[in-house]
């Protein structure tokens, strides 16, 4: 669970496009959702494209995974930060990905804490 997290996150952080596209290519299935109050994408394409507009939207800051991921059967839930890079986090949010076949088909995402 630890592991698809990482990963995950890593792929929000990765700022080059082309290893962003790897990034995302290795960690969710070609016809993967993500939706969250703010976006609802489809397919890696779209997927890209929405993690470029997050990175647009607050550059240089980092999503970091705060506490301990857990699951069950092919699900997993972790909260994650958001915040300047060895700062306090701004946002706060958590999501939970449904796996298929050890990738990611689906995230559904949720905003806890977010600025005024």
């Amino acid at each position: 669970m630890n592991e698809i997290a990482t990963q995950y996150l890593a792929a929000w952080n990765t700022t080059d496009p082309a290893a962003r596209r790897a990034a995302i290519a290795r960690v969710f299935t070609a016809d993967a959702e993500y939706t969250d109050p703010l976006m609802a994408v489809r397919g890696h394409d779209e997927i890209d494209a929405g993690i470029a507009a997050a990175q647009a939207q607050f550059p240089g800051w980092e999503f970091r995974l705060a506490g301990e991921p857990d699951g069950h059967h092919d699900q997993v839930r972790f909260t994650w930060e958001l915040g300047p890079a060895g700062a306090a986090p701004v946002v706060v949010g958590f999501d939970v990905a449904v796996l298929e076949q050890g990738r990611i088909g689906a995230v559904y995402g949720f905003l806890d804490q977010v600025p005024a």
